[in-house]
């Protein structure tokens, strides 16, 4: 009896490198013997695996988990019939693709929600053509957070070098600062704890980022980590959670990567991705923690630029999958 969780990978926008990065996947031994399902089109996967010669690889169009054939080499198709090869262009911005990508993201949510996945794997959508087609979202964390009715949630960039998870990510850096409160920091370092001990098996030291240069200097720069980031550190220290701060922006990621630290509080976007793509452009792995359902995705864009010819890289793509399939088990 097969009892492997099932993984659902969302396609993604069909103009980007998502199809072309979920059928490299599929060419590779690494994922022969996993339970993993595409939530797509048929019909831009089967072009993709003709203009790539990906000949090896078999497509079969399922409609139930039932029907699928847990074969190497062979993707089961979770086929929506959204797009057609004339309804847009590889390398753009289009209304179709922006809609079929949204499309495939709250499908892959509702099996979830449904128990008939185990965890959703998302590859990257473009967020102007989600815009464009009228699903006003800021990215993959905000659909899954609003089709899960989930209000406490964070993004979590994975790596085994270091981790990453973020008080605000897709707003204004003026609101990130403005919006910053008590309430917000304790509940991401409750979530970094609780995330990052399901992933390493033990309780992760955490480390929270100032806001302003040198921390604020005691005040000196700024007096946000007097005011907002110490009382919340030490109100979870009280609850016996391993956690340190607020510490130098410009040194506590180096001081993560030496191993001092698992994971780093960052107070706005820019802050935690910078030091992330930077070392882990290829092998970071975001995670959406919080939800009642498992989500990970690359830590990449769509690369319009380089769609569809063969040379995207799929590293952070497999390594969404073995966390998935790890948080599932």
């Amino acid at each position: 009896m097969n009892i492997k969780p099932v993984i659902a990978i969302t396609m993604g926008d069909a103009a980007g490198i998502g199809p072309e990065i979920i059928l490299k996947t599929f060419l590779g031994t690494e994922m022969r013997d996993r339970n993993l399902l595409v939530i797509g089109d048929l019909v831009i996967l089967n072009e993709v695996k003709k203009i790539l010669k990906y000949e090896g690889l078999k497509l079969n169009a399922i409609d139930s988990i039932e029907d699928a054939i847990w074969e190497p080499a062979t993707i089961n198709v979770w086929d929506l019939k959204l797009l057609s090869l004339d309804g847009f262009k590889p390398g753009t911005v289009s209304y179709a693709a922006g809609d079929a990508a949204f499309r495939y993201v709250t499908e892959g949510i509702r099996l979830a929600n449904e128990h008939k996945v185990s965890a959703v794997v998302t590859a990257p959508i473009n967020k102007e053509a989600i815009q464009l087609a009228g699903h006003h979202y800021a990215g993959h964390t905000e659909i899954f957070a609003a089709y899960t009715d989930t209000e406490n949630y964070a993004m979590l960039l994975y790596d085994q070098k270091f981790s990453v998870i973020h008080i605000s990510t897709h707003i204004p850096l003026a609101d990130a600062i403005s919006t910053l409160n008590i309430e917000r920091v304790e509940q991401v370092i409750k979530l970094a704890e609780s995330s990052m001990r399901k992933i390493l098996g033990r309780s992760p030291r955490i480390a929270v980022a100032g806001l302003n240069p040198h921390a604020g200097e005691n005040g000196l720069f700024g007096n946000q980590e007097i005011l907002i980031l110490r009382p919340a550190i030490e109100k979870m220290k009280a609850l016996g959670i391993d956690v340190s701060g607020p510490h130098a922006p410009d040194t506590v990621f180096l001081r993560s990567l030496h191993g001092i630290f698992d994971i780093v509080v960052a107070m706005y976007h820019d802050q935690g991705h910078i030091p992330m793509k930077l070392l882990g452009f290829d092998s970071g792995v975001n995670v959406s923690v919080g939800l009642p359902i498992i989500r990970t995705s690359v830590d990449h864009g769509t690369a319009f630029d380089i769609a569809w010819t063969g040379v995207a890289k799929n590293d952070s793509l497999l390594k969404a999958i073995y966390l998935a399939e790890r948080l599932a088990q």
